[in-house]
């Protein structure tokens, strides 16, 4: 995973311009949003990203948490947040620290694909340790096998259509395909599984799961899986 932290770390071009990047972000936490179930939730958004629409996220509970990898992403959160009471910027080593059983709803959105089986057994572990007995484990937007950069941008251009920036879409795409995305992608490779595996795997991790019928975020062809103790 380390390289893909530096990755997203860095200055890249993931996101084919700053309204399709606000917009991500601000799917992303609509959905999260749906899941939480009370005003005094403590919330767990587990390697976040930029989450840029945290704010709206935080304003629907008590607490959240933002869990992230990068060092350089963990720094713009930290400043950008500073002045909301309600967010908590951390490290991923940090979770280790926080009281068993403290935390209400934990989401992982589109990292599962860039952590070896191992790492997310790991963090698998480090998540149920916070959660509640009550608590709910939203992990989502995942690639299952034979969903490919394809239906990816097929997903991306769908959502540039519906949000006017199409345009942008397909220069973004252009610049993207010349960028080390697709070789790191290549290289690294991203990790899928069914849903079958998955629901497999969270068992093993001691969690009961089911899948969700809708993925969070834009992409119909990738899944989410809802997890309890």
């Amino acid at each position: 995973m380390d390289e893909w932290i530096d990755y997203y770390g860095s200055t890249h071009t993931i996101y084919v311009s700053r309204l399709h990047r606000d917009l991500h972000f601000e799917v992303i936490a609509r959905d999260i949003i749906g899941y939480i179930t009370s005003p005094d939730a403590v919330v767990l958004d587990y390697a976040c990203g930029e989450a840029l629409s945290a704010a709206k996220v935080a304003d629907a509970c008590a607490i959240l948490y933002l869990a992230e990898p990068a060092p350089s992403v963990r720094d713009r959160l930290i400043a950008r947040f500073a002045l909301n009471t309600k967010i908590r910027v951390r490290s991923l080593d940090e979770l280790r620290s926080m009281d068993e059983n403290s935390v209400d709803l934990v989401v992982m959105n589109g990292v599962a694909q860039y952590m070896t089986p191992e790492e997310l057994d790991s963090a698998f572990d480090a998540i149920r340790q916070l959660l509640k007995p009550s608590g709910r484990f939203v992990l989502g937007d995942n690639l299952p096998p034979g969903v490919g950069m394809f239906r990816d941008v097929l997903a991306l251009l769908r959502f540039a259509a519906t949000h006017a920036f199409l345009r942008d879409a397909l220069i973004g795409l252009i610049n993207t395909a010349l960028s080390d995305y697709p070789q790191l992608r290549h290289r690294i490779g991203l990790q899928r599984y069914s849903e079958t595996e998955m629901i497999t795997k969270l068992g093993a991790a001691g969690f009961k799961a089911t899948r969700a019928p809708r993925n969070t975020g834009y992409n119909p062809w990738r899944m989410t899986f809802v997890a309890h103790n």
